[in-house]
């Protein structure tokens, strides 16, 4: 049969596919709109399963609260471009919200979370690989539940590059928000120095031992002042003991306990750390494609 513009027009917005894919789609199924939109899911998949060798490591994470319950949520694509448009922030807010909903235990759980009567997120994910041409990957999340007498603190940096969740006992939530916005900026590594991993502060003691400057020094010298490099050691690396960006005259302890508050919990994602980046030459992409 005859397929029309009008036809073509309703699939794509439907889809978010291009004109030929929608076209064709409909000509395989005779004009039905339900089976082109089964049809061209389909095709997503196989699509997004040939992908499944590509490094996604772009992408942009996201912090959902609901009641008493937050998720930080690192979603990846192949490039920042793709990260930055409306499809895929549209599945990352979806992904995010489903997540702190229904609490699963894992990836491969959320994955099998039904959204919709009909979709799964994996669905989500490959619906929307089909239309950005990227792999896309929910990599990591983190459910963090509080008490009625905690709050809160969530902030996103350089559009959702890098978010952060804190968790604080008492305070209020614009204190827990300032808290989180620290962490984005400065990254501690701990909440305090009494959690820092004594195998750590070993290695760092060795390395100040035989640094250069201690050569030919007196042993009580020299631990004393190794004692004062490490005590600035943790305390550069201790979300308590780091001056407050907002204001360097105090701690971060300090300024959560002026606001009747002290510090339980933070995690902070950046996109892409710890993964395989490759280097793209983007013209000669481009390049090759015209060619």
């Amino acid at each position: 049969m005859a397929i029309t513009a009008t036809q073509v027009k309703e699939l794509r917005e439907k889809t978010g596919v291009g004109m030929m894919d929608a076209k064709k789609a409909l000509v395989e199924v005779d004009g039905d709109m339900s089976k082109a939109i089964d049809l061209l899911r389909e095709k997503g998949m196989a699509k997004a399963a040939k992908k499944g060798d590509r490094i996604a490591a772009e992408g942009m994470t996201y912090v959902a609260v609901k009641d008493n319950a937050a998720a930080i949520v690192e979603l990846n694509s192949e490039t920042d471009f793709v990260a930055g448009n409306k499809e895929f922030n549209d599945l990352l807010h979806a992904v995010a919200n489903a997540i702190v909903e229904f609490k699963p235990a894992d990836v491969e759980a959320a994955l099998e979370l039904k959204v919709s009567d009909s979709e799964t997120l994996n669905d989500m994910i490959i619906h929307t690989t089909q239309i950005t041409g990227e792999k896309i990957t929910l990599r990591r999340f983190v459910i963090v539940e509080k008490e009625a007498s905690q709050s809160f603190g969530a902030y996103s940096h350089m559009g959702g590059r890098i978010s952060s969740l804190v968790l604080l006992d008492g305070a209020d939530a614009e204190t827990a928000k300032d808290v989180a916005m620290h962490v984005a900026a400065i990254n501690p590594q701990f909440v305090s120095r009494d959690e820092v991993p004594a195998d750590v502060v070993a290695h760092e003691k060795e390395v100040q031992m035989n640094a250069e400057d201690m050569a030919g020094k007196p042993e009580n010298i020299k631990e004393k002042i190794v004692e004062g490099r490490l005590n600035k050691f943790l305390a550069e690396i201790s979300l308590a003991d780091q001056p407050f960006v907002k204001d360097g005259d105090q701690t971060v302890a300090k300024y959560v306990e002026s606001k009747n508050g002290s510090l339980k919990s933070f995690i902070r994602y950046e996109v892409g750390e710890g993964m395989e980046k490759k280097n793209t030459d983007f013209a000669a992409e481009v390049m090759g494609q015209i060619n």
